[in-house]
């Protein structure tokens, strides 16, 4: 008798709701399943606002705005003149608002770093004593169009990108990236921090900035994206594909502006030495196409999540001034050598504007590479993906995965389907030492926090 054939085609990819049973006769038979833990819905289903507004309408345009959106890369420029209401007494943060006394210890250590390099203190006790005393003023780079990594310092000298998105007109901001390791954003401070934020301000800003003036209609982000999506990024923890084809952008109108061979390579290799220099772009192209969805009456799809290290935040697009928040998860990581989950921070950063916009976690499917920074395996990869299919109201037309057949990526998430389903959104981040000063320890996953969209949710069945 012949030997029996597998009876399931190759590739299958299954979601299982329920019985756990089922998932183990389908992995027998070689398919990829998803397994949810799900229960007939808790909460009722919501399709219209007490107002009688169509919740299905209201969310399928924010859907299409952020599908239509145009994110270009036009320049940079020092924040305290690019960024509307930016002041010398002004640092904003990653995260909802929050005052000194809660911040957590990486926030501060990057705080206390920013009003050193910035001249307002001589030390980092003198810029905690300022901070607590009230001499600066704290706000939500969201506040302001703009978005930081983990900590998310922004200072009024710290050079920051520039994205406007053609298609609504809109403008959003994120500084460069700095690296891995001893950086502010991951709360460290002293000589060598502030010795590298004074390069980028001095040598690294200014020549990218000649670049960027010579290329006529900056630089298509949205199509960046795409492209390292095909390539195995997710543009969240993963940017190798999208730093180099940043640099592949602007190499030719580096070497054709600056003058000073030695300074174009220097800027060249610090670019190139760096992976996740295609971050802070991608979260501000994120950025950029979620605000044209914001002020839609009666839509649940979220314009916000982000993390302070203390606190996690959404804002939802039919109310897009009310942040709703709970405390920040703890992330279940890899670890530096030396460190280990008591040396965590909880989960900190506006990075996961980019899951909000479509990729990111969303898109790990594409990135089975990215198991090896976060940890996990190729298969917890495409189980995420799979999985946020459930609580997104629809699919990104731009953002695609080879690994699906190029499906859209998972896009506007419902504050609804996060009710109804259980679910909750997966995230990929780094992970900072819970005391200010030392930096960055590892990185890892988690889900968001139920009782941020729980509240949401309440929220709109008052509408």
């Amino acid at each position: 008798m012949a030997e029996k054939s597998n009876l399931l085609p190759r590739p299958l990819y299954a979601i299982n709701a329920g019985l756990d049973a089922f998932a183990q006769s389908l992995r027998a038979q070689g398919a990829a399943v998803t397994q949810v833990d799900w229960s007939p819905p808790r909460v009722p289903k919501l399709h219209h606002t007490g107002q009688g507004i169509d919740i299905e309408a209201a969310n399928a345009e924010a859907c299409r705005r952020i599908n239509a959106g145009r994110p270009r890369l036009l320049g940079l420029g020092p924040a305290r003149q690019v960024i509307p209401g930016c002041h010398d007494r002004l640092i904003l943060h990653a995260g909802p608002p929050i005052a000194w006394e809660r911040m957590c210890g990486p926030q501060r250590g990057a705080v206390m770093g920013a009003l050193v390099y910035e001249g307002l203190a001589e030390d980092e006790e003198q810029a905690a004593a300022l901070a607590a005393e009230g001499e600066v003023e704290f706000a939500p780079c969201h506040h302001y169009h703009a978005v930081g990594p983990m900590a998310g310092i922004i200072s009024p000298s710290m050079p920051v990108f520039v994205v406007e998105n053609q298609a609504y007109g809109n403008l959003a901001y994120a500084t460069q990236n700095e690296g891995l390791g001893r950086v502010l954003r991951y709360g460290a401070y002293g000589p060598g921090v502030y010795e590298r934020l004074r390069w980028m301000e001095e040598m690294l800003y200014p020549t990218l900035q000649a670049a960027l003036e010579s290329i006529e209609d900056g630089i298509d982000l949205r199509a960046l994206i795409s492209q390292a999506l095909h390539m195995g990024d997710e543009c969240h923890n993963r940017n190798r594909a999208g730093t180099s084809l940043f640099l592949r952008a602007i190499t030719p109108a580096l070497m054709r502006t600056c003058p000073d061979g030695q300074r174009a390579a220097a800027v060249f290799e610090f670019i190139e030495k760096n992976d996740h220099f295609f971050l802070n772009l991608s979260m501000a192209a994120a950025k950029a196409l979620l605000e044209p969805a914001e002020g839609i009456p009666g839509s649940t799809v979220l314009s916000v999540m982000a993390r302070n290290g203390t606190d996690f935040g959404i804002r939802l697009a039919g109310e897009p001034e009310r942040w709703f928040t709970a405390p920040a998860g703890v992330v279940d990581g890899l670890y530096l050598p030396g460190f280990g989950a008591e040396d965590a921070n909880p989960d900190i950063g506006d990075s996961t504007v980019t899951e909000t916009a479509g990729f990111g976690a969303f898109a790990m499917a594409g990135a089975p590479a990215i198991a090896r920074f976060v940890g996990g395996s190729p298969e917890d990869a495409l189980e995420t993906t799979l999985e946020m299919y459930e609580i997104c109201f629809a699919e990104h037309e731009h953002f695609t995965l080879p690994a699906l057949d190029f499906r859209g990526t998972p896009l506007g998430i419902d504050v609804r389907l996060v009710a109804e389903s259980g679910i909750r959104p997966r995230l990929n981040t780094g992970i900072a030492h819970k005391e200010p000063g030392i930096g960055m320890v590892g990185a890892g996953v988690l889900r968001a926090p139920a009782a941020c969209f729980e509240a949401a949710f309440r929220a709109v069945q008052r509408w």
